[in-house]
C-alpha cells in the first residue's frame, strides 16, 4: 500500500517501508508551493528520506526540515557551522530565504531547508567507512577549537557528573514504577532483573569521573570542541573516501571524547565489544587531532555510563517512543545480553588502547 498526498501542485507517497515514528512526523508536513518560494525554490519532485523530505528544486536537491525544537536552538547550529566552515566544509549548509533567514514560519510550524549531501550511509560493520568517519570527526573537532558559545544551555563542558546523577535518578524511579505495576510486563521483568546492575554502573562512572582530571580538562580550551553528539552512521555519510556529517540537532559544546565516547559506543557495540576497533579508532583519531592519558581516563569513565541501558529504559518508561512491546524488549534484550563483553572491553580498556609516546 502506498499513501499519496497532494498538496497545491506538490504530489509525494508515503511507502509502507517507512517506519512508523516517521510516517507519523512526515504527515504532519504542510508541503505547499507558496512554502518553497519563500526559499526561492521551484520544486519539480518530493521525496520522503527518514523524517525529512528530499526536494528536486531548480537549485539543484535540498532537504526540507520541519524544526522540532527552539529558533534559539536552531540559531546555534547555525552558528557553530559556520564557525566550523572555516576549517572544514563537509557538513551542511542552509539555504536562506528571501529576507536572509535560516527558517520560515509556516502555520506556526518552523522549517529550514539545507542544501542535500551525496554520499552513502556509513557502514560501522566495514572498517574503513569506521575509520573515515573518525578521522572527519577529528578534523571537524579542530576546526571547532576556539569558539566561544553564547548558548548557556548547549554547554556541557564540566556537567557530566551530575548529569550522570540525574539519569540514576530517572533509573531509581523507573524501578519503583515497574515494581508498582500490578502486572509486570516481560520488559518490566527484564529491567529489574538488571536495573541494579546498571545502578551500579552509574555510580562507578560517577566516581570514576570525580577521581579523574575531568575538571581539569574541561578548563583546557584544546580539550573542547563542537560535538554532533549523535553520531549515528546515517548521519556520518561517505563521499570520495572522506566523510561528511548532517544532522546535527543535537550538537553540544563539551569535551572532545564525548563525541569520541559517543562513536565508539555505536561503532563497537554490534562486534562484542572488541578492544581493537576501539584501539584503531583513537588511532586513527590522533592522526589528526591529539589525545593525552588524561582525556583517554575521562573517556574510560564516560564509557562506562551505561547509555544503551539507560535510553531504552527511558524510552519505555517515559514513552518517549511510539513503538510496539516485542520492539521495546528486543531491544533492550540485545542491550543486556553484551554485558559480559562490555565488562570486559572496559577492563583493558586503558591498557590496551594507550601507548607512552
Amino acid at each position: 500500500m502506498t499513501t499519496v498526498f497532494f498538496s497545491r501542485r506538490v504530489v509525494f507517497k508515503i511507502t509502507d517501508n517507512l517506519r512508523y515514528r516517521e510516517k507519523k512526523l512526515l504527515s504532519r508536513y504542510d508541503l505547499y508551493v507558496d512554502l518553497f518560494k519563500r526559499f526561492g525554490l521551484k520544486v519539480t519532485d518530493v521525496v520522503p528520506l527518514r523524517n525529512v523530505y528530499l526536494l528536486f528544486t531548480d537549485s539543484g536537491r535540498k532537504i526540507l526540515k520541519k524544526v522540532e525544537y527552539s529558533q534559539e536552538n536552531l540559531q546555534f547550529i547555525n552558528d557553530a557551522l559556520e564557525y566550523i566552515r572555516s576549517g572544514f566544509n563537509r557538513i551542511i549548509s542552509f539555504t536562506k530565504t528571501h529576507e536572509g533567514e535560516i527558517y520560515t514560519t509556516w502555520n506556526g510550524e518552523l522549517y529550514c531547508v539545507m542544501d542535500a549531501v551525496e554520499g552513502r550511509e556509513c557502514e560501522f560493520s566495514n572498517p574503513l567507512d569506521v575509520s573515515t568517519a573518525i578521522t572527519g570527526v577529528a578534523e571537524l573537532h579542530k576546526a571547532s577549537e576556539g569558539y566561544r558559545c553564547s548558548y548557556p544551555d548547549k554547554i556541557l563542558v564540566g556537567r557530566a557528573i551530575d548529569s550522570f546523577q540525574r539519569c540514576s535518578d530517572e533509573l531509581s524511579f523507573f524501578k519503583r514504577l515497574a515494581l508498582l505495576h500490578e502486572y509486570k510486563s516481560d520488559f518490566d521483568k527484564l529491567f529489574l532483573e538488571y536495573v541494579d546492575y546498571y545502578l551500579k554502573e552509574v555510580d562507578r562512572s560517577m566516581e570514576m569521573l570525580k577521581n579523574s582530571p575531568y575538571l581539569k580538562i574541561c578548563s583546557e580550551e584544546d580539550k573542547i570542541a563542537i560535538c554532533h553528539h549523535d553520531l549515528a552512521h546515517h548521519n556520518i555519510l561517505i563521499k570520495d573516501d572522506k566523510a561528511y556529517f548532517i544532522d546535527f540537532d543535537f550538537a553540544v559544546v563539551d569535551l572532545k571524547v564525548h563525541d569520541i565516547c559517543n562513536f565508539i559506543n555505536k561503532a563497537v557495540k554490534n562486534f562484542a565489544f572488541e578492544l581493537e576497533r576501539a584501539q584503531s579508532i583513537i588511532e586513527d583519531y590522533c592522526t589528526v587531532n591529539s589525545l593525552d592519558r588524561r582525556e583517554l581516563e575521562v573517556l574510560k569513565a564516560l564509557l562506562t555510563f551505561p547509555e544503551d541501558f539507560y535510553s531504552i529504559s527511558k524510552d519505555y518508561y517515559a514513552r518517549r517512543k511510539e513503538w510496539e512491546e516485542e520492539t521495546f524488549l528486543d531491544r533492550l534484550i540485545r542491550k543486556v545480553e553484551y554485558k559480559e563483553d562490555r565488562e570486559e572491553f572496559l577492563s583493558n580498556f586503558l591498557t590496551t588502547v594507550y601507548q607512552e609516546s
